[in-house]
């Protein structure tokens, strides 16, 4: 069977506690304990182009365009055979995220530590590729 294609972005930015990351949280009563992720989601109809996808789907949900977009990879959801794909860039200098989707019920920026705990685990992966790609000489860029 085929594994289904899905794709995000990590957007970024300097905040009052260092760097920051935009995540989502998804709606629903069964969502209530669920983990949180990046924006993220599905190709539509003919969708084949990974970075617009991911693109569409952070617009979709929180209503930021994101600028100059990096590939960071992909992970692999052993329980929906699924692969998320992971665009990184940093954030608009404006950007304030809202709920433009019914599908999220809260998103916002938060410290990357914080990401780490809030994240779905398979998500946290990219988290050390995004810092090994701010700081290539990092430990994080060995890791």
């Amino acid at each position: 069977m085929p594994r289904k294609q899905s794709a995000g972005t990590l957007l970024y930015r300097q905040g009052g506690h260092g760097l920051e990351v935009l995540i989502v949280h998804p709606s629903g009563p069964y969502n209530r304990r669920a983990p949180w992720s990046i924006p993220k989601g599905l190709p539509e109809d003919g969708e084949t182009d990974l970075e617009q996808i991911a693109r569409r789907e952070t617009w979709e949900e929180v209503g930021i365009t994101p600028g100059d977009l990096i590939y960071l990879g992909f992970i692999e959801y052993k329980k929906s055979h699924k692969d998320v794909h992971c665009f990184t860039g940093p954030a608009p200098a404006d950007a304030e995220p809202r709920l433009a989707s019914w599908e999220i019920d809260q998103a916002r920026f938060v410290p990357i530590e914080e990401a780490r705990q809030l994240l779905h685990p398979d998500q946290v992966p990219f988290l050390d590729r995004l810092l090994a790609h701010l700081d290539p000489g990092s430990s994080a860029a060995s890791a």
